[in-house]
């Protein structure tokens, strides 16, 4: 793992919320990497970086894996097993979250069309209360989610291929 730390300095928690961005993937049905993928002229790892802060998260911190990323202002945690599926993402995000953050909202990279306003929900639900939160869209969950600390072990010891926190 790569830790790039904050801009102008040594890393410093901005909210108590983290936001971890899967983004490690081949994208090998869309040809190349999912985070480079172009939509509007912007690259699905910068909309969903833009997500989080938006919607209130950090520290941020961007899980790669196909192709190595460059993005000044998060944590980059790489991720070598990232072939074997979301599972080892989540785990490799999660375990490079500061010390200080009580919990993440995980995101994924292929889903640009979410808005900060999902991010904020989360995070409110944390605030008030929720160790766990899945947004729903038309009644179904789906992703962001936010995961309490407390949770991680359990999480991290149950993500496996493409199971992510699902258990």
């Amino acid at each position: 793992m790569k830790g790039d730390g904050e801009v102008g300095g040594p890393r410093r928690l901005k909210a108590s919320t983290a936001g971890v961005l899967l983004a490690a993937g081949s994208g090998s049905r869309l040809g190349q990497p999912k985070a480079l993928v172009e939509l509007g002229g912007t690259r699905l790892v910068d909309r969903g970086i833009g997500l989080l802060q938006v919607g209130g998260a950090g520290p941020l911190v961007v899980v790669t894996g196909a192709v190595p990323l460059t993005l000044p202002g998060v944590i980059t945690a790489h991720n070598p097993d990232w072939a074997s599926g979301m599972g080892s993402s989540l785990a490799v995000g999660l375990r490079a979250v500061p010390d200080g953050c009580a919990a993440a909202v995980v995101a994924l990279v292929d889903q640009p069309l979410i808005g900060a306003a999902a991010v904020r929900r989360l995070i409110a639900a944390h605030a008030a209360g929720a160790t766990v939160a899945v947004a729903a869209y038309h009644g179904q969950p789906r992703n962001p989610v936010l995961l309490a600390r407390a949770h991680w072990p359990e999480v991290i010891s149950l993500a496996a291929g493409d199971v992510g926190a699902r258990p």
